[in-house]
């Protein structure tokens, strides 16, 4: 007997469209959700460190992607009651286990960075000279 789609969603089949679990994966590896996730593996940080720290992002795209991996679980944001508002963000416990291995794929492709390139620069010359 054949396993129905609602089986699969419900157990996780990430290649279904379906799958809860493709959101979960966009979130996280969005280049501005590795970003964050290895950025908050110092620890415990404001909204304004995180945007010195992850160069390029704009504010809206580092609240919004800080807001999808709060209701993710992997990011918790703590709002002191003061004023002016004082909100940090820390990795949860998933956060740190996903930070982690968000961590290890950057560091492997920084490692790999020549290797890379030299693949790209390749492609490049080779649509450059079937171009012409």
């Amino acid at each position: 007997m054949s396993e129905s789609l609602t089986d699969r969603v419900r157990r996780g089949d990430l290649f279904s469209e379906y799958c809860p679990s493709r959101e979960v994966l966009k979130h996280v590896t969005s280049r501005w959700g590795v970003l964050l996730l290895v950025a908050l593996m110092d620890g415990t940080q404001r909204f304004s460190e995180l945007r010195r720290k992850v160069g390029g992002i704009s504010e809206k795209m580092l609240a919004q992607t800080l807001q999808w991996l709060e209701q993710d679980g992997f990011v918790q944001r703590i709002a002191h009651p003061v004023v002016p508002p004082h909100v940090e963000y820390r990795l949860t416990p998933l956060g740190r286990e996903i930070g982690r291995k968000v961590g290890e794929l950057a560091d492997w492709i920084e490692g790999n960075m020549d290797g890379i390139q030299a693949a790209q620069r390749k492609v490049a010359a080779s649509e450059a000279s079937a171009a012409h």
